[in-house]
């Protein structure tokens, strides 16, 4: 028994047909997955130099890990060089500077108030927080806690205060 041309024909326009409805409901059922799926928060790249020798620096970037950053650490002993070429005001000056975005981040400035930085987007260079103020993140001792200023400072060197802990 022999199959015909158009048997042939028939028979490959079926298959053809078959395997495009499948490739589509492949399709529809991973857009339907997809869109069921929790939007994936972005990736908060961050680059934070630090004296090596420096223990509370290791304990804010492991804060900022801990709320999702993706950090970067550069060991330097020139802080003072670092800071001056990302425009950090000397009077608020703290032991670590960190770069995120275009924003510049100086000391132990707590990470839910950098993402509200990176999320509302002011105009200024960055945040600070002056000092090591205890009970600011990287500088936990027990129960004390010191009330300190989140800074949000300018090109200029103005600050206005961005948050209060």
């Amino acid at each position: 028994m022999s199959i015909s041309s158009s048997d042939s024909l028939a028979s490959a326009a079926s298959t053809s047909r078959r395997g495009f409805l499948q490739a589509a409901a492949l399709a529809v059922g991973g857009l339907v997955v997809a869109l069921r799926l929790p939007a994936q928060a972005p990736v908060r790249a961050m680059t934070v130099y630090k004296d090596p020798n420096c223990g509370c620096c290791e304990q804010w970037v492991a804060h900022v890990k801990k709320a999702g950053f993706v950090v970067t650490v550069r060991d330097t002993a020139d802080m003072d060089s670092v800071k001056a070429s990302f425009g950090v005001p000397s009077g608020l000056s703290s032991c670590h500077t960190a770069r995120v975005g275009s924003y510049t981040i100086e000391g132990h400035v707590p990470a839910d108030l950098i993402v509200k930085l990176l999320k509302d987007q002011p105009v200024g260079r960055g945040l600070a927080v002056p000092g090591m103020p205890m009970g600011s993140p990287g500088m936990e001792q027990g129960g004390q806690k010191d009330a300190y200023d989140i800074l949000l400072f300018d090109k200029a060197g103005k600050t206005r205060v961005f948050a209060s802990r």
